[in-house]
């Protein structure tokens, strides 16, 4: 990985405090059916949707999913961010050991996501394991959902709700890191300083995977 060139006025934008911006906050329990609405809606059409989840009942599993694992997940660990009227959303997996999962959450998510995956859940299994072995070895956030609403995009949200755990990061000296499916988010995260570290394929060869490393920017 190469240096942090380009990367500190991009920080600086997102957490400008003279600059006005949305309103973003950690996600409440209230919060969990729109964290659910609006990732589905975001992120409908995308590759990996169509990809990881059977066509039948489509729409309703991924709906599920994000409210176990945006939704459940983010709010029990104190990692999904969303903007005040839950138009955007990211959604986060923290450091190892410093969140633990509450039992009921993880209980739900080990019995209901191979339910939710469906027939795909031995390919998709088989893919996170892939990643896995590319991630950090290093304790880091895990970008592990981010969307915003069709109707609410090109207003800098993505940004907003990307922003504190980009800024805690650079705080804490903490790694950050995220695996997309498709190149233009490879470009959209690097517009925050994550860089490529890993290029791979999904276990059946379907589709490419990029993972993706963000070094906090050294202390000022």
């Amino acid at each position: 990985m190469g240096g942090v060139t380009g990367r500190r006025p991009t920080i600086q934008r997102i957490d400008d405090p003279e600059e006005e911006g949305p309103d973003v906050r950690p996600a409440e329990n209230r919060d969990v059916p729109r964290i659910a609405a609006t990732l589905t809606v975001a992120l409908a059409d995308s590759r990996w949707t169509r990809w990881a989840l059977p066509d039948d009942g489509r729409m309703q599993r991924l709906t599920r999913l994000h409210e176990l694992d945006a939704g459940h997940r983010g709010v029990a660990t104190g990692s999904t961010w969303v903007t005040d009227d839950v138009d955007a959303v990211a959604a986060w997996q923290p450091p190892a050991g410093t969140a633990p999962l509450p039992a009921d959450v993880a209980a739900a998510l080990r019995s209901e996501l191979p339910h939710i995956r469906g027939a795909r859940a031995r390919i998709v299994a088989e893919t996170d394991a892939l990643v896995d072995a590319a991630r950090p070895s290093v304790p880091h956030w895990w970008l592990a959902h981010l969307g915003v609403r069709p109707s609410a995009r090109r207003q800098g949200l993505a940004a907003a709700v990307l922003a504190p755990v980009v800024v805690r990061c650079d705080a804490e000296q903490t790694t950050a890191a995220a695996a997309v499916f498709s190149w233009a988010n490879v470009r959209f995260l690097r517009g925050f300083g994550f860089e490529q570290v890993a290029e791979l394929r999904t276990a059946d060869d379907e589709l490419p995977v990029w993972v993706l490393e963000r070094r906090p920017l050294p202390p000022a």
